[in-house]
């Protein structure tokens, strides 16, 4: 199963190099190998139990594919802002693809070094990428580039520390890779702008993501601190946090955010939201669904306690929750993008507030929080934290959140681009859940080493393409240009990396299915 899951990420990074084919996209393929060695000591790593920190357990380090995702997404939004002519956006693409290679040059590294005995060949292997990779780094980026990347790199690092340490059980490396290198590039590059503010300049949305991802890592970091000397469970220390929540809100992220975008950030917001009537009727849709999800939560717990205490939610019960975020993306990527993405940050900010206060057992909602939840627990939920439902909506926001808008001056990308912001739809709201639903019921012959079903894969591709002509019908801004054959192509890659990878397939496969569709 790891090997061919590898097999589809370098199949994902050759496509990517044979259209893009410049010195960047020969160092992902030279990171691709390296890291390709490296995955198999941190797998032995884990095996054995010799790895620094406790990882996740019933899957792989997931090392290649979550290493390639940042370099790859760099290579492609390089190469779209390039031909667009946005030499600014370019020169991002070129650091964020420099930033992801070294990031996961760190980590194969702590591999290689913590590896006994020393691995002679991953060693050489991993010595030539990372010479490769810096010499061409040296003759691509500027002074201020080199030092925006190691700040992300050293950010990355205290991050880590901290938070593998707090959290055991709740990532693989490739998860902690990718999860923690996003946050430690979004803290960088909030202090960035926020040291270098120009009035008018840049989009208050995206501030608005970078304040809001930082607010809500910040105030997990300073409750966890905190609550190693309080007893969390208490009424004093509960009303403790939600003061502090409150003074750290009104006191620290408001004025930040309002350093950036010269207006009172509550004013912008209310306005931004109630600005057309499209926009009303999208929110009182939505609040209908989020209504109708918390009923699904209430109705399966109450079935729970009529029959059995170990009644746990099966899968068709769990993927009730992906048809409910498809039915609530799509409407907001056709009629209003900017709306979709301020309200998926807002959404953002709210799950992982509610885990805080379920793990944290903040009264009094905490214990209640605790009960509700246990019942969609799955085996990738195996640490502290309860992070499925926040990677189901980070799948399907980091599509939307990382469209090159600046780049797409029509505000769609030519050809299979245009699906971009519907990757997280059609991988994990389609493709995931009807995979899971078909290959679960009527699901016969399974993939080689793996417990998915070849029937699944099948009916998940179909249905993906079925989506595709769905959204040409609705979507007037998409048209293909007679791309339809890698379209194909792309869905299906992603469809059996969905089978073969042991990763959090709600993060990676909505990735993957963009940097193809862009490329």
């Amino acid at each position: 199963a790891v090997l061919v899951e590898s097999l589809l990420v370098f199949t994902v990074v050759l496509w990517v190099h044979a259209v893009v084919w410049d010195r960047f996209s020969w160092c992902a393929l030279a990171l691709a190998v390296q890291a390709f060695y490296a995955q198999f000591k941190w797998d032995r790593l884990l095996q054995l139990g010799g790895a620094v920190f406790q990882f996740r357990g019933a899957a792989n380090s997931g090392l290649l594919p979550a290493s390639m995702v940042i370099p790859l997404l760099g290579v492609v939004m390089k190469e779209r802002c390039r031909a667009a002519g946005i030499v600014y956006f370019e020169r991002f693409g070129v650091v964020v693809a420099s930033t992801g290679m070294l990031l996961a040059l760190f980590l194969s590294v702590l591999a290689v070094g913590i590896t006994k005995p020393v691995p002679t060949n991953t060693c050489i292997l991993t010595g030539v990428a990372g010479s490769v990779i810096i010499y061409t780094m040296k003759h691509s980026l500027t002074v201020s580039e080199v030092i925006e990347v190691l700040e992300v790199l050293l950010i990355f690092v205290y991050l880590s520390m901290i938070l593998l340490y707090l959290l055991p059980r709740c990532f693989t490396p490739g998860e902690a890779l990718l999860v923690l290198g996003g946050v430690s590039f979004v803290l960088n590059q909030l202090i960035k702008r926020s040291l270098n503010v120009i009035e008018g300049r840049g989009d208050p949305i995206d501030f608005f993501l970078l304040v809001a991802v930082v607010g809500v890592v910040l105030l997990g970091l300073f409750f966890t601190v905190l609550f190693i000397f309080l007893d969390s469970g208490t009424w004093i220390s509960s009303m403790f946090f939600h003061m502090m929540t409150a003074v750290l809100g009104l006191g620290v992220i408001m004025p930040w955010l309002y350093r950036l975008i010269q207006r009172n950030p509550l004013f912008w917001l209310l306005q931004f939201l109630f600005q057309t009537q499209t926009r009303l009727y999208l929110l009182v849709y939505w609040t209908l669904l989020a209504a109708s999800a918390c009923g699904v939560v209430f109705y399966q717990n109450a079935k729970r306690s009529s029959e059995s205490k170990k009644h746990q939610a099966s899968t068709i019960t769990r993927k009730y929750f992906h048809f409910i975020v498809v039915a609530t993306y799509v409407p907001g990527l056709i009629y209003d993008r900017q709306l979709l993405h301020v309200a998926a940050v807002l959404c953002l900010a709210v799950f992982v507030f509610l885990e805080y206060v379920r793990y944290f057992r903040i009264k009094p909602f905490g214990q209640t929080l605790r009960d509700l939840l246990s019942l969609f627990l799955d085996e990738r939920d195996s640490g502290p934290l309860i992070l499925t439902h926040i990677y189901l909506l980070l799948g399907m926001s980091l599509p939307v959140w990382l469209f090159p808008r600046s780049c797409a001056p029509k505000g769609t990308l030519p050809g299979a681009g245009a699906l971009v912001p519907y990757s997280g739809v059609l991988a994990v709201g389609v493709g995931d859940t009807i995979a899971s639903v078909f290959g679960s019921t009527m699901g016969e012959i399974k993939w080689p080493g793996t417990k998915k079903t070849f029937e699944g894969t099948m009916t998940a591709i179909f249905a993906q393409i079925i989506a595709v002509a769905l959204i040409l019908i609705f979507d007037s801004n998409v048209n293909l240009n007679s791309s339809y054959a890698w379209i194909l192509a792309s869905v299906s890659l992603v469809s059996l990396l969905e089978a073969y990878t042991t990763q959090i397939d709600n993060l990676l496969l909505p990735l993957y299915l963009q940097i193809l569709l862009m490329a």
